[in-house]
């Protein structure tokens, strides 16, 4: 469960501080537009992130004076946030963040997130949504209803947003043709071959769970066919 609102509100730290702390989480989002904190951290710059571009939206010199006490070194960032950031939202009444729950990224296991700008370079469900139109036309899986209503949602304020996703998902093809014919060639070395398929051994955990149809795995036969070892799935970036 995420931390309780009073926690989200002080996070244990003085007015002063607590302002220092999200001041540095919205440079460094408006900077990389996308960081990783904790939980409490990220809903709480967040909040702050959507002020600020609300504020460089407007673009007059009130809000430019106001946004700058949102950010740390405002002469290296205010102009992105009353030019592209403001450009970019121009259409979009709202929502210019995205808040995604992440592994614990300490050994104290504090509820960590993603915090990351929309419609742009670093776009997290963009990407995701890409990667799944990817798979489901290398294997031939029908349309499902929560791709459909990712499609809806990465592309309705993108400026080019269907034109934007068919780019992003014949750039991961390339990417995962180049890589698949590398680990090709580098596993044919030794006269071991490779195939892709959907099958799995009965050895394997998996093949006792509902993991979805058509699922494509990796198997590394060696050069006397002897039994199927299955590689880990690499993460193709």
């Amino acid at each position: 469960m995420p931390p309780s609102s009073q926690y989200r509100r002080g996070l244990g730290r003085s007015s002063a501080h607590r302002q220092s702390l999200l001041r540095n989480l919205v440079t460094a989002l408006v900077h990389h537009e996308s960081i990783s904190t904790t939980y409490a951290k990220a809903k709480e710059a967040q909040r702050m992130a959507e002020k600020l571009i609300t504020l460089g939206k407007k673009n007059t010199n009130a809000t430019r004076l106001k946004a700058e006490g949102y950010l740390h070194q405002p002469q290296l960032h205010i102009n992105k946030v009353f030019g592209e950031l403001a450009k970019r939202y121009a259409e979009r009444p709202g929502g210019y963040t995205r808040l995604l729950l992440s592994e614990p990224l300490k050994d104290d296991q504090a509820e960590s997130a993603i915090l990351s700008l929309v419609d742009g370079p670093k776009d997290m469900r963009f990407n995701m949504t890409a990667r799944a139109l990817l798979r489901q036309q290398t294997e031939g899986l029908p349309m499902n209803e929560l791709t459909a209503t990712n499609i809806r949602k990465v592309t309705r304020f993108r400026k080019k947003g269907v034109e934007d996703l068919a780019k992003e998902v014949e750039g991961l093809k390339i990417s995962k043709a180049v890589e698949e014919a590398e680990e090709r060639k580098m596993f044919e070395k030794d006269g071991t071959r490779v195939k892709f398929t959907t099958e799995l051994p009965r050895s394997d955990p998996r093949w006792m769970e509902k993991r979805g149809p058509g699922r494509l795995v990796k198997r590394r036969i060696g050069p006397n066919d002897e039994e199927e070892v299955l590689l880990p799935k690499r993460v193709h970036r």
